[in-house]
């Protein structure tokens, strides 16, 4: 699928400003600006994240309400449990909360619901499940609880308080949580400007970043009520779970997502946490460990336990004590990613078929596809390749007994959350989050969903929205892209959600030498490209049987650093080309 390429308007001045005053190459500065970011003080602190810099945890809505509860709880030495979720985030925001609240002297159990038995989050049967296990009075509800006002309902009719800490969409009604800590319900106006910065700081965290920011409030009013142990608790080596799942839930890596995923990624680095140095051995991860690395290579090996069956593997490799206890749990997991990557392709072409023989790209602006035999615990991933090839909203279902169980993903401007409110005569559970949700859906209401979602994605999105856009930082002479520009841009980073990585285009290069086609299946082509003035490798992966770009042509491109045999250059990843102007 070609690109529509939308290039960052340039601003040289303000560009070459900043750059004075920051000591900064001008593409850096311009990247910022491409960014907003356009002050010399926030850029100061996008470029130097501190923890320091953290805002209060207490500017979170009610969390002061969920601390004293906690507290009560004790004070008076009761029991409660932590009800989490079986992905990444849930099973890092489940790990953090037991390890910190077991370590200042709560009495904590866990319960994880199953995936096949239980369905998502907060379901009324894996409430009465979780509570038949452990008969408490305080359940704290983590990455899930906030669309589940019939369960919490009736838990407290049962008489548990229930705290929920947790980022997705609020229902209506919100459910009657004692405590519903959500950064969903900041007030975004009547504020002083002050406040009202550092509440908007703290707006869109993962329920990793959450539990972090509980743990914090935690021992925030531990040292001041004169809690054994809070004083001396030292809540840096919790940042390596907090990485984890602010990265595999696709959260913005900006404001204090940035800061604790660059804190988390050091100390993801450094662990010694015996079950993430076990995660990381059967990985096979090189060294250093960045976003790509957590979100491809570590996050999926959490992910294949809750997906396949349950997380309980998962989050007992992230609380094991030692090695001994890890590397089994680690390799288990490992065969378990193995296994889903196997379901994965055959459901994938499964699904691949049905939607070309019913897709009309003039028509048909969804793709909502099901299937009995299905596997309900990877119907997202398989959303997910569908989208990036179709670029339309997808959602995917499995089979679930008489329902079938999806979840969607969708693209930019369409709030896919939103829009299945508006489907809720037609649906029997759904929720989530403007570009994630899931649902359960009855097999006879596919195609009044398809046909539903068709006319309210056709409604809100113009025909442009369908080809994918290609954001360019700049327009870039091949001279520039060195090792030492590199070096500079490497600031930018952790890149991903909300904070892109660096692309650039270079107009009108020439091939410097015959293309080569490389890869066992010659899949991925090889060329050599000038500007006139220098020339570089650019590497085409996935090329296929397409023929290389005729001369002239532009080029967009990642540049990134090859080494090879003790050698290091420049070479540059292609994204796609145009014909060229001579």
């Amino acid at each position: 699928m070609k690109f529509r390429w939308s290039l960052a308007a340039a601003q040289p001045l303000l560009a070459g400003q900043l750059a004075k005053q920051l000591h900064i190459p001008a593409l850096l500065a311009q990247c910022l600006l491409n960014r907003k970011l356009g002050d010399p003080l926030s850029i100061a602190g996008f470029l130097q994240p501190r923890l320091k810099d953290l805002v209060d945890p207490f500017l979170l809505p009610n969390m002061k309400a969920a601390i004293e509860r906690l507290f009560a709880a004790h004070q008076h030495r009761e029991p409660l449990v932590i009800f989490g979720d079986y992905d990444v985030d849930g099973v890092t925001a489940t790990a953090l909360l037991v390890e910190v609240l077991q370590g200042l002297g709560w009495s904590v159990s866990y319960y994880l619901p199953r995936r096949l038995d239980e369905g998502y989050g907060l379901s009324q049967e894996a409430v009465e499940n979780c509570l038949k296990k452990f008969p408490v009075k305080l359940l704290l509800a983590v990455d899930c609880g906030s669309a589940n006002p019939g369960p919490i309902a009736w838990l407290g009719a049962r008489g548990v308080d229930v705290i929920v800490l947790d980022h997705h969409q609020v229902s209506t009604p919100a459910p009657a949580a004692l405590a519903l800590v959500n950064p969903q319900l900041q007030p975004r106006s009547g504020l002083p400007t002050a406040i009202e910065a550092d509440r908007l700081a703290v707006t869109e965290f993962c329920s990793a970043g959450l539990a972090f920011k509980l743990a914090h409030a935690l021992v925030k009013h531990g040292r001041v009520a004169g809690l054994a142990g809070a004083a001396t608790f030292d809540l840096r080596p919790l940042l390596d779970l907090v990485a984890l799942g602010t990265i595999a839930d696709l959260v913005p890596l900006t404001g204090e997502n940035r800061t604790l995923a660059s804190a988390g990624l050091e100390r993801l680095n450094s662990t010694r946490r015996p079950g993430l140095v076990a995660l990381k051995k059967v990985a096979q991860c090189p060294a250093p460990i960045g976003v790509y690395e957590t979100g491809f290579q570590l996050a999926p090996r959490l992910n294949a336990a809750g997906r396949l069956e349950d997380a309980e593997q998962a989050l007992q490799l992230l609380l094991a004590s030692g090695l001994e206890a890890a590397m089994p749990l680690a390799q288990a997991l490992d065969g378990r990613n193995r296994e889903r990557q196997t379901i994965e392709r055959r459901i994938t072409q499964e699904a691949l078929a049905a939607v070309q023989a019913r897709l009309d790209v003039n028509h048909d602006f969804v793709i909502v596809e099901a299937n009995p035999s299905w596997h309900i615990g990877v119907v997202g991933i398989v959303a997910s390749r569908l989208l990036q090839q179709f670029h339309r909203p997808t959602i995917i279902a499995g089979g679930q007994g008489n329902e079938y169980r999806g979840s969607g993903r969708s693209i930019a401007g369409f709030d896919l959350a939103a829009a299945l409110r508006e489907c809720g005569d037609l649906l029997v559970r759904h929720g989530g989050h403007a570009m994630s949700a899931g649902l359960t859906v009855l097999p006879g209401k596919i195609d009044l969903l398809r046909a539903r979602l068709n006319e309210l994605v056709r409604e809100a999105l113009p025909p442009e929205a369908f080809q994918p856009t290609l954001q360019l930082d700049a327009t870039v002479g091949l001279g520039e892209m060195n090792l030492e520009c590199l070096a500079h841009l490497g600031h930018l980073k952790p890149m991903g959600c909300g904070n892109p990585g660096f692309q650039f285009m270079t107009r009108n290069v020439r091939h410097q030498r015959p293309a080569q086609r490389l890869g066992p299946d010659r899949q991925h082509l090889k060329m050599w490209v000038t500007d006139g003035t220098a020339s570089c490798e650019a590497l085409w992966w996935g090329a296929g049987s397409a023929a290389p770009p005729k001369d002239p042509f532009d080029l967009a491109f990642v540049p990134q650093i090859n080494e090879y045999n003790g050698r290091r250059c420049v070479q540059l990843k292609v994204l796609d080309w145009s014909e060229g102007n001579v």
